[in-house]
């Protein structure tokens, strides 16, 4: 069975657009896309050299040569995405047929998943985590009908922070083979020093692997993400992928990013984010409002207080904003705090003790 019998027949019968940047895009006389032949107006020094009146190439092949090389696989198993978001509305519209087929994911999780789900009119089957935010890999194995055509895991999980052990993802992956991908978000994994997924792509059809830019990176504004998956998942996205998906800016930014001293730079903030993450941990344990802090393998902390609300506004009123979970049933009293420079964390801490001995 090919992992393409999952797909929606329509979307494999589908002609895709042919962009007219795929028709020729070396050519010395460009007339064939109704582009301007001139510069944008405005003082832009990169305009002309980037060529902003040109449309980008539709998959910009230096980017995937670099990824490629970064995430050890090959160029044919990457398809760039704006950010991991659209990769995930990719998957939902290629694999499920609205009101008939569902995806799977086990709150409390990143919530576009859920969100992309209910666009394209797909049920979607909970299987929680533990009471300590693990993943159960039985329950979830044993339990999912086969209306389930996409199962997403969160790895490390946003909001909890804890990872999914690659023994466990190949576990899954071979319970739901023939069955329904398995889509490993792993938007933070820099953070967590541990291998990634991809490295099970070669043994798993029915495998995933979602990557960003945004996070690590620090180019969350670039909105560079990426598939990682067999070629073939690869090819039938490229049929409904938009045209022109990634901005000739942002393109070049993920290159800067990608030299070899961008990726000393980067290596050197992960290492000073861990730091200051388990910093701060120690430190928001000792305070009596703080009832627990979650180990984290990310690049945030998801933290429960007597009185989050009171916390959440004491910070706002200190100019510093966090984020509430606090709606997921499980997440009851908790804040998500993002992990900033030094200064940045140290300005939180003091704000919640100056709360604390005002309460």
């Amino acid at each position: 069975m090919s992992v393409l019998d999952l797909a929606r027949p329509e979307i494999l019968a589908l002609q895709a657009y042919s962009s007219a940047r795929r028709e020729a895009a070396q050519a010395a006389v460009m007339l064939n896309a109704n582009e301007a032949p001139w510069p944008p107006s405005g003082n832009l020094p990169e305009a002309r050299a980037l060529s902003l009146n040109r449309y980008p190439e539709p998959q910009p092949q230096a980017l995937i040569e670099r990824l490629a090389e970064l995430y050890g696989v090959g160029s044919s198993q990457i398809l760039v995405t704006r950010g991991s978001d659209e990769a995930i509305d990719l998957l939902l519209r290629a694999f499920c047929r609205p009101g008939v087929d569902a995806i799977a994911l086990s709150p409390p999780t990143f919530g576009m998943y859920a969100v992309c789900a209910a666009v394209q009119g797909a049920e979607r089957i909970e299987v929680p985590l533990d009471a300590q935010f693990g993943l159960d890999v039985r329950a979830l194995c044993e339990s999912l009908p086969a209306s389930v055509k996409l199962l997403f895991l969160c790895s490390p999980n946003n909001p909890t922070g804890a990872c999914v052990p690659l023994v466990d993802i190949e576990r899954i992956a071979y319970a739901l083979r023939g069955r329904a991908l398995v889509i490993v978000d792993e938007a933070y994994i820099e953070f967590a020093d541990l291998p990634s997924a991809s490295g099970l792509l070669a043994h798993h059809a029915n495998l995933g692997v979602l990557r960003t830019l945004s996070k690590a990176w620090a180019l969350a504004g670039a909105r560079i993400g990426c598939l990682l998956a067999g070629a073939e998942i690869i090819a039938l996205l490229r049929k409904i992928l938009a045209p022109y998906p990634v901005s000739t800016p942002s393109v070049a930014a993920a290159l800067a990013a990608l030299t070899a001293a961008g990726m000393s730079l980067t290596r050197q903030r992960i290492a000073l984010t861990i730091a200051e993450r388990e910093r701060m941990a120690i430190a928001l344990k000792r305070l009596p409002a703080v009832l627990d802090v979650l180990p984290s393998r990310a690049n945030f902390l998801c933290v429960q207080f007597e009185d989050a609300s009171r916390v959440y506004r004491t910070l706002l009123n200190g100019g510093v904003v966090v984020r509430d979970v606090s709606r997921h049933p499980a997440l009851g009293g908790f804040l998500r705090l993002s992990i900033g420079t030094r200064e940045e964390n140290s300005r939180l801490l003091e704000l919640l003790i100056r709360g604390e001995a005002a309460a």
